[in-house]
C-alpha cells in the first residue's frame, strides 16, 4: 500500500517537476491510501489557488484511493510521533496512518526525508 502526503498529490495536480514520480503510485488506486487530512491540505490549497471548482475536482481523484478516516486511535499514534520526532500534526497523521497499515509514504516533505518506508523527492 502506498500514502502520497499532500505536497505530492500538489506537485501531481500541477505538473511539477516530480509529478512522474509521484505518477507510480497515484495511478494506482487499488494500493493508495488517502489519509482525510491530506484531503482537508490538498482541497485548501487548490481553493486558495484556484477555485473550489478545481478544489472539487482534484478531490474527486483522490477519493479513487482509500481514504482514512482519523479514528481515536491513529490520533493518539500520530500524537506520540509528532511529541518523539517534533513533527507537525498534519505529517505525524499521515505517518501514524502509514504506520497502521504499513504503507510507504511518496513525498516531498523534508519531515519524512530519512524515514524508512518513505520515497522522498527533494523539491
Amino acid at each position: 500500500m502506498n500514502i502520497v502526503d499532500s505536497s505530492g498529490w500538489l506537485e501531481y495536480f500541477t505538473d511539477g517537476n516530480n509529478a512522474d514520480a509521484f505518477a507510480t503510485p497515484l495511478e494506482k488506486p487499488a494500493e493508495l491510501l488517502v489519509p482525510a487530512i491530506t484531503v482537508y491540505e490538498v482541497f485548501r490549497v487548490i481553493l486558495r489557488e484556484k477555485d473550489e471548482n478545481s478544489a472539487l475536482q482534484a478531490v474527486a481523484l483522490m477519493q479513487q484511493g482509500r481514504v482514512i478516516d482519523l479514528t481515536a486511535e491513529i490520533a493518539m499514534s500520530a500524537a506520540v510521533i509528532s511529541h518523539t520526532r517534533k513533527i507537525p500534526m498534519a505529517d505525524s497523521i499521515i505517518l501514524a496512518t502509514a504506520h497502521k497499515y504499513n504503507a510507504e509514504i511518496w513525498t516531498q516533505d523534508e519531515d519524512f526525508m530519512h524515514m524508512p518506508r518513505v520515497r522522498y523527492f527533494a523539491k
